[in-house]
């Protein structure tokens, strides 16, 4: 395929110093982590909340729906816990709440200290509540300040002009588990900070942090964590997913979706009472909850992902589709099939009276942000970066919104809607061993911006496919790489029933595994992309 000319072919020597150079900062360990006095205004809200332990004062948190706000939350809640303090901690409902901290949950808070976790950045208006009703609010948020900064007690965010951390893309439950640092500085008491580093890692991973700096080291100490943690949710975590050992993959679709599921079907204290619960039956109850909540997201996802499907103008650059009752928490994930499914950008509205709210998502090099900007006279609210975007607007604007951001988008270079692949290369027959499974254990865990590699077969032959499984819904591909060899190698397509081509031929991305199965270790090729 012609997209595929520049492909390398591979050496181990080769691969391992592709993978090196991604490591521009070095290996970083736990002890490399800056210090948490360098975040601005951290001393500041440390001393305050100190302060207010030791006079005993009302304290509220306020957390954040999604995996991130979650954990953010349990952090703390773990921590105040573990000191014998009352936090009274209140996560917003997607649905009831809105976003954050705001007027409508300031209405149920009674404290005279208020702290945020994962959120507050843009909450001018709620601060100004704060203010008027003399609380002390603290905000902590790593999500980008916008002009107007909340007139708070303390802003506590690494994004923050004049901000020393020298590593800046680190997410709510980094900044919030920092600041404790330095709160039991403050008390001067003896708490164990490592002991939640698998609920920061469960955070790096699902809020799609980089896993480069201080995120790599604090996610391969926080998945060793997981499998010894003897915390109710860890033990359910590692039964669930019953390996020896952890990878953000696993994290990152097993785990995260069913944590997120709760705020984005229900109420996200469900999930909150899973990882802080204090027994194991508690925790086992909460998470077949949030295992039922999942069930029911998948099936949601599906029925409206199908259904905004045929609403696509397959001409569009741009597909903008709209719907009534379509359910707010899933609108990002079916814009996410939408461009996987169409390979184009894709924006996704619920319609609810007379107005519509969803979520965009990007492909290749199109910014989303910027061509949703460029029509925000059709708009009520949006936000975003270039790969996502969410945004509302009134219904009767939806078709003139559409054919503006259509318009637009011909402006923008077709190479840039051209997924990436992000292939490292091809791997002769005899290069796949164990000398580069060794290889690729050394760089994980993989992830955002250390994408596990995926590497690439053209033009081979395809010998035979096999279904297996027990409802014969997976498929075993036998791949000869080159017509000259003997050699054979199998590769596995988990929930997919593929059949040989006329041709038999085939070209794919696929990527490497251990795989452990009676006490044997093998290499197991797992299939990523097919390409026609």
């Amino acid at each position: 395929m012609s997209i595929f000319h520049n492909v390398p072919v591979l050496t181990a020597d080769k691969l391992y110093q592709l993978l090196a150079s991604r490591f521009h900062s070095g290996h970083k360990r736990l002890k490399d982590i800056p210090s948490p006095a360098l975040l601005k205004n951290s001393q500041k809200a440390a001393k305050r909340i100190a302060h207010a332990i030791n006079n005993r004062e009302k304290i509220t948190l306020v957390g954040d729906y999604d995996v991130d706000g979650v954990t953010s939350t349990s952090i703390m809640v773990l921590f105040f816990r573990e000191i014998k303090y009352p936090l009274t901690a209140i996560i917003p409902n997607r649905f009831i709440d809105g976003y954050g901290i705001n007027e409508n949950v300031l209405k149920r808070v009674d404290a005279d200290l208020v702290l945020t976790v994962d959120n507050g950045i843009t909450a001018v208006d709620a601060a100004k509540v704060c203010k008027e009703r003399g609380i002390d609010l603290i905000i902590t948020d790593h999500h980008t300040p916008s002009n107007e900064l909340p007139d708070a007690y303390a802003i506590v965010n690494p994004k923050l002009d004049g901000c020393g951390y020298p590593f800046k893309e680190i997410c709510g439950a980094e900044v919030a588990w920092l600041l404790l640092g330095l709160v039991k500085k403050e008390l001067a008491i003896d708490v164990d900070m490592r002991q939640y580093l698998d609920l920061v890692a469960l955070a790096v991973i699902a809020d799609v942090m980089p896993l480069q700096d201080i995120n790599r080291a604090i996610v391969q100490e926080g998945l060793k964590q997981m499998i010894f943690s003897t915390r109710p949710s860890s033990i359910i975590i590692r039964e669930f997913l019953n390996k020896d050992s952890l990878c953000a993959e696993d994290i990152a679709f097993a785990i995260a979706p069913r944590i997120n599921s709760a705020g984005r079907l229900e109420d996200a204290s469900i999930a909150l009472d899973f990882l802080t619960a204090k027994t194991l039956e508690h925790a086992a109850k909460q998470f077949e909850i949030l295992n039922n909540l999942n069930n029911i997201r998948k099936a949601t996802e599906a029925d409206t992902t199908e259904s905004a499907s045929l609403h696509v103008n397959k001409d569009d650059k741009v597909i903008v589709v709209a719907g009534e009752n379509w359910h707010e928490g899933v609108v990002g994930i079916v814009a996410s099939r939408l461009v996987s499914r169409f390979k184009k950008p894709a924006i996704v509205l619920n319609i609810h009276g007379d107005m519509a709210k969803g979520s965009a998502r990007s492909i290749g090099d199109v910014d989303i942000f910027s061509l949703i900007n460029s029509q925000r006279t059709h708009l009520e609210k949006f936000g975003g970066h270039k790969m996502a975007a969410g945004l509302s607007l009134h219904v009767d604007k939806i078709d003139a919104f559409k054919k503006a951001i259509n318009q637009e988008a011909l402006n923008i270079a077709p190479e840039d809607f051209i997924p990436k692949e992000n292939i490292l290369g091809e791997l002769e027959s005899d290069a796949i061993n164990f000398e580069l499974l060794d290889i690729l254990e050394k760089f994980e865990p993989y992830g955002e911006g250390n994408p596990r590699p995926r590497f690439l077969i053209k033009d081979a032959e395809l010998l035979q496919i096999k279904l297996f499984g027990a409802d014969k819904s997976h498929s075993r591909l036998n791949v000869r790489l080159k017509p000259y060899e003997r050699q054979t190698i199998e590769i596995v397509a988990f929930r997919q029933v593929l059949e040989v081509p006329e041709d038999k031929k085939i070209t794919c991305s696929y990527t490497v595994s251990k795989n452990i199965f009676n006490g044997k270790t093998s290499i197991q090729l797992l299939l990523d992309n097919l390409f026609t």
